[in-house]
């Protein structure tokens, strides 16, 4: 698959002291600033996106999701074989 383009800019400021802390750390992992600091924001805002553990759905994304809830479940014969076989742990 191929990559997204990258055509979105972020600016940021900051001291000297951060920039070469991140210079550094950049280094140490054989990484520019910017893949340091994309991929170390990247990493945060999904645990941050993670932690909300609420989603928003409309009125008819709402009405799909009870419904799926409400369904009976579909037999999953190869769930059953399994569950009848001697467990790895006894």
């Amino acid at each position: 698959m191929p990559a997204a383009a990258k055509n979105e800019r972020i600016d940021i400021r900051t001291s000297p002291l951060a920039k070469r802390t991140l210079q550094d750390a950049a280094t140490a992992r054989s990484k520019t600033v910017s893949e340091f600091v994309l991929d170390a924001a990247l990493k945060e805002a999904d645990a941050v996106l993670a932690e909300q553990g609420r989603f928003i759905l409309t009125g008819e994304q709402w009405s799909g999701f009870v419904q799926a809830l409400d369904e009976p479940a579909r037999p999953k014969p190869r769930l059953e074989k399994l569950l009848q076989e001697k467990s790895v742990f006894e």
